[in-house]
Parts: C-alpha cells; structure tokens; sequence
C-alpha cells in the first residue's frame, strides 16, 4: 500500500559555495530516498530550502560591506542550479525569507507562548564594547567547556557537538576584530525544554528509534538524559523574523528556532503553489506517513531535540480536528564528517571539493555515484581524489557501463537493431534473472532503512554477476553457430539490464534516463525538475527549485522488456578517467 513520505533535507546556510562534505551529508541521500520511494509508488514530498537568517549570512555581509538579502539571494541563485545540475530531486527547494515562513515561524511562536512553553527572563549575553552591540552566538568564539576544542562557535562546539551558550565558552573573543567581550543583560523569550521533556519527549526518545543510527539517537538520549535547560530562541538582531509581539522591536526569532520549522513552512508553501493548500496534511497529520530528516552531525540536537520538543508542544497548527497532532520524526539518519585527502575539510583554506566546480569537470552521475560509496553513514570518511578515479573507472566504466554497451552493441548490430526473440531459456539465463528479481526487494528494503551504500553494493554485485553471466555465456561465439543461443543470451542480458537500471536508477538518474531511451522506451523514469518564480502577497516574488512527476513511468520491478523492442543508437554510459586526473585535482586544493 502506498505511503506518505517526507523526506526533509537540512538547509544550508547562504553563506559560502556548497563542497563535497556539505551534499553527502544530506541532499544525496535524501534525494535517494525519495527516488526510490517515488518508483516503488509512495507519494514523496521532499523539501528543504536556503537558510536565509543564519549569522552566517550576516558575517559575509558585513565583511563585503553589503546588506544580507544581497548576500542570502546571490548564494540562494547559485544552490539552485547546483541542486539542479546534480539532479537533486525537490519538490520544492524555497528559502527561509518566503512569507508563508514568516507567517508559519511567527505563529509556532504564538502558539508555544500560549500554550505556556514559553518564558521571558533577563540573560547575559556578549556584548561587543568596540562594536556597541550584542555579539550574535556565531560571532563568539572560544574553548568548549566539555571537550577543549578552542574554535568552538557560541551556540555548538563542531568537535562534540555540544549545544552551548556563548557564556559557556572559556576564553571567548569576537569573530570580528578578536576583541574579548563583555557580558551584558538583555532580555529575552526562552524556549523551556525541561518542561517539554517532562510533557514527553523524553518518553518518546526511549520508545520505538530501533532504527535509528546509533550517533542520532545515542546523542539524543544523552543529551536529554543530563538535564535539559530552557534556551532563548530570539535575538537582538535587525535581520531576521520579527518576534511577534508588541514592545520587542529590534529582536527577531533566532535562527536554530525557526530554521526547522521551514520543514512545515515549505510544505505548506508546496501546497498553495499545487492549488491544493490542505494537501501538507497527508505528511504532517497522517499516523501512517513517514517523515525522515537527513543531516549531518552537526545537525543531530537541533532535529532529534529541538524540533522534536516545538512540535510536542504545538501538537496541531492550521488544523481544527483535535485529534490530529503533527507528526514527529519517523527517522533522522544523521551522516558523519566526510574529510578531505585525511584532512578535515576547510573552505577559509581552499581545502575543499567545491561541487558547482566538479560538476564543470565530471558528470553528474559520476559525483553521486562517488559521494555514495563514500558516503559517511557511520564514520567519517574521506574524499580522495585516487578514489574517485578508481571507482569510476573500474566499477561505472568497466562494469556497469562495459556490460551495458556490450549487450546494447551487440543486440543493435547483430539483431536489427532490436531486443531478440529468446528461445527456451536455460539454467544460467532463468538463475540470473531470479536473483536480480530478487535485488528489488532487498535493495530495496535498504533505501527505505536509508543504508545507502550497502544497497549501491549490492546493485553493483548484480551487475558484475550480469558480466560473470555474459562472460560465461559468450553470445558472440554462439552466433555463429547457434543465432538463436546467441539471441537468448543478449535477450537474457538486456532484461537483467532493464533491471538494473531501475535499482541503480535512485543513484545515477541521468544515465538510467539515457539508458531507457536507448532501450527503445519512452517517457521520464522520474519526471524533471525546474526552476520557478513564485508570487507571494503583495506582489513579491522568490525563485525556488520544483519538480514535476508528470509522466513518470519509473516502476520498482523487475524488467518485462518485450522481444522485438525497436533499440535506439547508444554511447557509452560514462567517461573514463585519465589517472593524472588525481594528481591535477589535489595541485587545486589548497591553493589560492
């Protein structure tokens, strides 16, 4: 039966160009789950967006002496195309300064005030005396309290992932000019975890996150289990959402706070652009649906505490059933660090895999295939550029791409250029066919538990099984002797292809499209993405990154490839990689 599925990506900071350690994290993976899902029939909503108020954002601005919308909106151009060039699926890719997120942060606070989930109280925080103002979190650095780590940033230690005051840190100095900070009080809303705790969140992380990854759930449940304190979630700041309460002009909402409602914002904004505005409802409301986070580490609190803790404690918005409550999240499968050549990746330095740059150089494909392989699921990882041009060549050249241009190659030139028509099939041929057919449902059972690398492994161990087969086989003696064995062998490998390029479809879309055409089909596998300009209220307007399912015929089963199918000319699937491409790429890192 088909399911609801959510599939929400963290939102990057418009701030800096994306690299290789910020996709793997989470827009990969997310992207690999909702194709899958989409092919196996599920109605998948995966959103996500550009962080548009993050003090990031504000740091560039005014280094470049420029206003944060300048900045928040020259990056946010720049997200699009890349996620569209590297064939990130989304629904819907909007920002955080959309009206409707506006409208959706200002009421979750509302709410949460209401409801008694919200305090004001008086607290210290650092205060700039050479800039004549309060310091946002991000603008302090100092020593973790908990590990020592001494760049840890105001609000998050990224060694240990502790969520920190900037009061917490030892020796703290202002990002700006490096000047030591005062503390200053000043007055603000506190979001009270301790009593959202008790109102069961701390329940909820004990029960039923068997499959969730050990660092997700094993930080949650420590993290709650020292003893949660109330954080202030708003900001003396001027650029940002404007708390919406009269007398607290000059503060906004702070980031960490509203950044994840965007989940629900974009999700809502989706269905006003659809024509249907209560359709978020089958995501958010529905027990059944399935609504996955996908994250880096540092990313863990924030979506397996925070947002947690603001949705118990709002339990329904924009929805008149009282027994209805927003869902909590189904699954968070949080990724690791992926490092650089053993080395801790540095955009400050250059020491950096920038993707906008090898998506000028490598094809898409290529790049996906890579961050999976490599994809940090339980451990950092590392990208080496040795790697990528090895795993290129040896297992996307020379094993899928080889066995798909021979059996294509030779059914095109040989058969009039068209699928065989098989004789009796024999043990070998019904065999490899059998467990392919057997591929979907475990390949497919690793998507849906978001093990990613292990269901490439597999779909690839099929491929190479599809060569053994061929090898095996050999159709290119048989012919002459025996047209029809030799016709049965070909008829027999381009089902097994057929199949195969429907499990490695969530990897590699770009060459599955090409594949399906040149096996006489017609139609999207998946349908397309574009991008759009929307109209708000009062005639504003904002970009955004969507996709269209229409014509879709992608279908999670194994091939019924009709003999006879009329085959279209066919190139190579993939580039092989000339081996001085490593030590060409690692002369860049670094420099400049």
């Amino acid at each position: 039966m088909a399911q609801h599925v959510l599939v929400a990506i963290a939102w990057p900071y418009a701030s800096a160009k994306i690299h290789a350690g910020n996709v793997t994290g989470s827009h990969p993976p997310g992207d690999i789950h909702a194709r899958y899902h989409r092919v196996a029939g599920d109605h998948v909503l995966m959103v996500s967006g550009t962080d548009s108020h993050g003090t990031p954002i504000t740091v560039v601005a005014n280094r470049e002496g420029k206003q944060p919308e300048e900045i928040f909106e020259h990056y946010h151009r720049g997200f699009l195309d890349l996620f569209q060039r590297l064939g990130i699926s989304y629904d819907l890719y909007t920002h955080t300064d959309t009206r409707t997120h506006h409208r959706v942060s200002q009421d979750f606070f509302l709410d949460l005030l209401q409801k008694g989930y919200l305090h004001t109280q008086v607290d210290e925080q650092m205060y700039s005396e050479t800039e004549n103002r309060f310091l946002p979190d991000r603008y302090v650095e100092g020593t973790c309290p908990k590990c020592g780590y001494e760049s840890a940033r105001g609000d998050q230690c990224d060694r240990c992932n502790t969520l920190l005051d900037p009061k917490d840190l030892l020796n703290p100095r202002s990002r700006i000019d490096g000047s030591t900070p005062i503390l200053r009080n000043t007055e603000h809303f506190f979001l009270d975890l301790p009593k959202l705790a008790e109102a069961g969140l701390a329940k909820w992380l004990q029960e039923g996150k068997e499959h969730w990854r050990p660092n997700a759930i094993n930080f949650a449940r420590n993290y709650v289990g020292e003893g949660l304190r109330a954080r202030s979630i708003t900001r003396d700041l001027k650029w940002g959402i404007p708390v919406p309460v009269d007398g607290w002009e000059g503060k906004v909402l702070y980031v960490w706070f509203e950044a994840v409602i965007g989940y629900l914002s974009a999700s809502i904004e989706w269905s006003h652009n659809q024509g249907t505005p209560e359709a978020w409802k089958d995501w958010w409301y529905d027990p059944a649906a399935r609504t996955s986070y996908f994250i880096g580490k540092d990313n863990i609190p924030f979506h397996t505490v925070i947002w947690p803790a603001e949705l118990m404690g709002v339990k329904r918005i924009y929805e008149d059933d009282p027994t209805r409550t927003l869902n909590l999240p189904y699954d968070v499968p949080a990724n690791e660090f992926m490092n650089l050549e053993q080395k801790k990746i540095s955009g400050s330095h250059n020491w950096a895999v920038w993707v906008d740059e090898a998506l000028d150089q490598y094809d898409p494909d290529a790049l996906r295939y890579y961050l999976t392989v490599a994809m940090p699921e339980t451990r950092d990882t590392d990208w080496l550029w040795d790697g990528f041009v090895r795993r290129n060549n040896d297992e996307l050249v020379a094993t899928w791409g080889n066995l798909v241009n021979r059996a294509l190659t030779f059914a095109y030139r040989r058969f009039d250029e068209r699928v065989p028509t098989p004789g009796p099939l024999e043990n070998l041929d019904t065999q490899l066919l059998a467990r392919i057919e057997a591929g979907f449902e475990t390949i497919g059972e690793l998507l849906a538990a978001a093990k990613f690398r292990a269901a490439l492994a597999e779909a690839m161990a099929l491929a190479r099984e599809a060569n053994r087969y061929l090898e095996e086989k050999g159709p290119w003696f048989q012919i002459k002797e025996d047209r029809e064995a030799a016709g049965t062998t070909i008829y027999t490998a381009l089902r097994a292809i057929d199949s195969l390029k429907i499990l490695l479809a969530p990897f590699l879309p770009f060459s599955s499209q090409r594949l399906h055409g040149y096996l006489g089909y017609e139609g999207t596998l998946f349908g397309r993405s574009y991008t759009t300009l929307f109209e708000e209220e009062g005639g504003r307007t904002h970009d955004a990154l969507c996709y269209d399912a229409a014509g879709a015929v992608g279908e999670w089963k194994p091939s019924e490839l009709p003999p006879g199918q009329h085959l279209r000319p066919s190139q190579p699937l993939f580039k092989k990689l000339d081996e001085s491409v490593a030590d060409e790429e690692r002369s860049r890192i670094g420099a400049g």
